[in-house]
């Protein structure tokens, strides 16, 4: 393994006495931020209201915070167990899961859709490139937290790939005086090409719907193959890992309702909102 000397960068952003701001809420404050942005413009651009999406990220953003703690917590419970209520809500200190912020958004978006009488599926191809986008940006957060990493680096790798990383990365990732495989780095990178990949699709104007299903089968076969390589993974049982059962899960899922849909005609209009030419 390669060994090196440990000087971490403060998770600290602005530390105002009793209040701590950290990078890790900063970030992942401008991953959504930015996210909204992105999905207000395209929204505006096809005849919804110039709110909508506000309205429904001040829904969705803290029951999805809070979906993904709960998740996570759930399957950690043995290390939540005997402490405290402030360790359970402690996400400033990390430990959310993306898996069950999804659970939570999408619940959340059903029933907005649902009450303001608003096509879901064409709300969630809006949403699907900023959420990805969010995510990309997100996983820095893990880094300024040294979490979300794989195992340690053989020398030949870091000789032959991370030297060559700049060095604030392998700063960061050397913990206890182990260099670490930057999990966070992958996946933010997959995440960025899965952003450009439904940036592009969107310009061919897709079925409604499948923007959104595309993301999620994007991002779990990337997930899928992460993970494994992760050294904080949640279990279900023995050595069976969450995250990858829940990504070919979800990969079965979005592939089977892209056929569904389109077999029974759901999947009538497309993403700009016209029918469709059978």
């Amino acid at each position: 393994m390669q060994t090196c000397s440990p000087d971490p960068i403060s998770r600290v952003f602005l530390d105002l006495g009793p209040f701590t701001i950290y990078w890790y809420g900063v970030i992942i404050a401008t991953g959504a931020y930015l996210g909204l942005w992105l999905a207000m413009r395209e929204s505006e651009r096809l005849g919804f209201k110039k709110d909508t999406f506000v309205d429904l990220v001040v829904f969705a953003i803290p029951i999805a915070i809070i979906s993904a703690r709960i998740y996570y917590v759930i399957f950690e419970w043995e290390r939540y167990a005997n402490g405290s209520l402030i360790d359970v809500i402690a996400i400033w200190e990390g430990g959310i899961a993306i898996h069950g912020a999804l659970i939570g958004s999408v619940a959340t978006a059903l029933v907005f859709a649902r009450v303001r009488k608003l096509p879901f599926w064409q709300l969630a191809d809006i949403a699907a490139p900023s959420i990805i986008l969010g995510q990309a940006i997100g996983r820095w957060g893990n880094f300024m937290n040294q979490e979300a990493h794989g195992g340690p680096v053989s020398q030949s790798f870091y000789e032959n790939y991370m030297q060559f990383l700049p060095n604030f990365i392998n700063r960061q990732m050397c913990i206890e005086g182990v260099v670490y495989h930057p999990t966070f780095l992958y996946e933010s990178v997959w995440n960025i090409l899965g952003f450009v990949f439904l940036m592009v699709l969107r310009r061919f104007n897709p079925r409604r719907g499948e923007l959104f299903l595309s993301y999620v089968i994007w991002y779990s076969f990337g997930r899928y193959f992460i993970e494994q390589m992760r050294t904080d993974s949640l279990y279900i049982i023995g050595s069976l890992r969450t995250a990858q059962v829940i990504s070919i899960v979800l990969i079965l899922l979005a592939s089977a309702l892209i056929i569904y849909r389109r077999k029974t005609n759901q999947a009538d209009r497309d993403y700009e909102g016209d029918k469709v030419n059978k």
